[in-house]
């Protein structure tokens, strides 16, 4: 299981949210290049950027940012928020992105992820950005009406290998993770699942890591150290 800090940006800051809400928002640093040198150095496999202010459509944009962490690191960066036409994913992969996680243009527009996945299928990850197991987007303001399974299924046909799963109302409150949710997308696919929110303790981890998940996104318990990069990846 790979083991993965979540480098959010916000105004230029790493900033968590509580449940995707930029009201609840904590800031954790001014400096989004050292903080990803940070957990390279405590022994990431990949970073996982997101630029939420692209996700929210602030105004605001952090692609600069995005740019200088790929550069700073050796590991491998997935990049994510507010990514929303083919150009645009281009962009990311000629700026050095290992892997693009979609989420509202795969659902407002699902052939371009098959135009994607066809050119890039080991580089594409659709997010499943999930409350009650209902799928989520537009910075999870908009429901799709779209289960997480239903969802999965559309998109492994049209060649996508990979998911990253969030529970959106335990994102960023160290609650623990949604093992039922996780559990039952594991089941459902073949695909790798990436298990995101709510993770605080090794305990969560290793659950996460007994149903299956391929991967693991460290947010909150990190930045407050509740728990370690090395100490998940010593149980993963």
């Amino acid at each position: 299981m790979y083991v993965i800090p979540a480098v959010d940006i916000m105004d230029g800051n790493v900033v968590r949210l509580v449940k995707g809400n930029p009201a609840h928002k904590v800031v954790y640093g001014d400096d989004p290049v050292e903080t990803a040198k940070r957990w390279e150095n405590a022994g990431a496999d990949l970073l996982h950027v997101v630029d939420l202010d692209a996700t929210l459509r602030t105004g605001r944009k952090n692609s600069e940012y995005i740019s200088k962490i790929i550069d700073a690191v050796k590991i491998p960066v997935e990049v994510g928020g507010g990514i929303r036409s083919i150009p645009a994913v281009n962009e990311m992969f000629q700026k050095n992105a290992a892997k693009v996680v979609l989420g509202t243009m795969a659902y407002k527009n699902p052939e371009s992820i098959r135009k994607l996945a066809k050119k890039n299928q080991n580089k594409i990850i659709v997010s499943l950005d999930q409350n009650n197991g209902n799928i989520t987007i537009d910075g999870w303001r908009e429901t799709t009406g779209s289960s997480v399974i239903d969802s999965m299924a559309l998109f492994m046909d049209m060649g996508v290998r990979e998911f990253l799963l969030t529970s959106v109302d335990r994102d960023g409150t160290m609650n623990g993770p949604d093992i039922t949710m996780l559990s039952s997308a594991v089941r459902s696919t073949s695909a790798n699942i990436i298990a995101s929110g709510g993770i605080s303790s090794v305990e969560d981890a290793i659950k996460v890591r007994n149903v299956g998940c391929s991967a693991v996104i460290l947010g909150k318990a990190l930045y407050e150290g509740k728990l370690s990069v090395e100490k998940v990846k010593a149980i993963s």
